[in-house]
């Protein structure tokens, strides 16, 4: 590390001010900030001095998505030699395999574009990378389906950099999710490449491994999809099946053994990850809670007036299936988008669980409704803090009358 440091220091004269590289400044200092802490400090006005900066913190959000990252990779294996009836014939490694290399491409292009773009806008502003997209860059593909095309996904994050974030003025000014955003733009742009039976399943081969023929009776819709389009009358006459017709269990569910988005499939590796984010205080308790809390209230509400099976649905199964349990964690927690007071991130998150449920049970044309929920909070988290803080001065402002009326007594 200290000869990196030494080539570091050797090369930096060429990026500043007169050297022959100086509009590459930012580029250069991107990297260095990333690789070393950076050994300067503020000088004058009020600042708050700590060892973890921005970029760290990131970092420790990547670190906590690792889990359900990992889980996602060998469950796209296994979901597609399942369709193709290899699944008993095919070791563990050859299924992780086989997801990685499905996922790499989607993630070389997130990177690529998201990052480019960030380092073109700090190069003609002449100002810092900022680092938000390290966490952004790895939530794309994650909240994907895995056959997703990379030119979509290099479109729709292009979008989502420029118009939901650079426009604003880049990182900490955003007013929605940059991930979210992506997905929004698919969804809406490209429905069939987003919803459906045979988005969440791979069945083609990735660079030559796993190839083979699809079984009759495959399936690959999520479990969500499959309620929203039964005609059952309650819950109690429907049965949530997988790839190949087999009954799946809740541990199924649990774990991640199911189809569906690469990240969002193991609420078993998003709550180790969850761990992480409240131990290091990157991510809000309060708010993973309060989603909880409201789609909770929402599916009780729902529940007395039943009238088929996606409403008669309990709780822990809303808790399980789609991308619930992951938007509470890793998206309704952004630090720029979410509500920074404390009594707002609890009305912020209440507010997320009821609406995602709303949308799940009553539109059944988007059984997910967590993405949605979230993106309609964002526009709302300003306000929110707003009234909190408001309402705190008030309460002091009648605490300081009450006092002085009583003084003057």
């Amino acid at each position: 590390m200290k000869a990196l440091r030494n080539y570091l220091d050797k090369i930096k004269p060429n990026f500043e001010k007169g050297g022959k590289l100086h509009w590459l400044y930012s580029t250069y200092d991107a990297f260095e900030t990333f690789l070393f802490v950076p050994n300067t400090t503020s000088k004058s006005g009020v600042h708050i001095h700590d060892a973890r900066d921005s970029k760290r913190t990131m970092i420790i959000v990547v670190i906590a998505l690792l889990p359900a990252l990992l889980v996602g990779m060998y469950n796209v294996g296994l979901q597609h030699y399942l369709s193709i009836g290899q699944a008993d014939v095919t070791s563990l490694l050859d299924m992780f395999l086989f997801g990685l290399l499905a996922m790499l491409p989607q993630l070389v292009v997130s990177y690529a574009v998201g990052l480019g773009i960030e380092f073109a806008f700090a190069q003609a502003r002449k100002e810092e990378v900022a680092e938000g997209f390290l966490v952004s860059g790895i939530l794309i593909p994650m909240i994907l389906p895995v056959d997703t095309p990379l030119w979509m996904i290099a479109v729709a994050t292009a979008f989502s950099v420029i118009f939901a974030k650079e426009v604003f003025g880049g990182t900490g000014y955003n007013v929605f999710n940059v991930a979210l955003i992506t997905r929004a733009f698919l969804f809406f742009s490209y429905p069939s490449k987003m919803s459906g039976d045979q988005v969440w399943v791979r069945t083609s081969d990735t660079f030559g491994l796993g190839g083979g023929n699809v079984i009759d009776g495959y399936s690959g819709a999520t479990p969500l999809g499959q309620i929203a389009t039964t005609e059952a009358s309650s819950f109690g006459e429907f049965a949530f099946h997988g790839v190949t017709g087999q009954s799946l269990s809740i541990s199924d569910m649990f774990f991640g053994f199911i189809p569906g988005s690469m990240g969002e499939v193991s609420t078993f590796a998003i709550l180790l990850g969850a761990i992480m984010l409240i131990m290091t205080g990157v991510g809000s308790w309060k708010t993973m809670l309060s989603v909880f809390l409201g789609g909770a209230a929402a599916v009780l509400i729902v529940n007395l007036f039943a009238q088929n099976a996606l409403m008669g649905m309990p709780m822990h199964y809303h808790f399980l299936l789609g991308g619930f349990a992951f938007g509470a964690v890793f998206m309704a927690t952004d630090p720029v988008t979410a509500s920074r007071t404390e009594k707002g991130k609890w009305i912020y998150g209440f507010f997320i669980g009821l609406l995602a449920v709303a949308i799940r049970v009553f539109n059944p044309g988007y059984p997910e409704g967590m993405m949605l929920a979230i993106l309609f909070m964002n526009a709302f988290a300003p306000l929110i803090d707003f009234y909190v803080v408001d309402a705190n001065i008030k309460r002091r402002l009648k605490r300081v009358v009450a006092v002085k009326t009583a003084n003057d007594q």
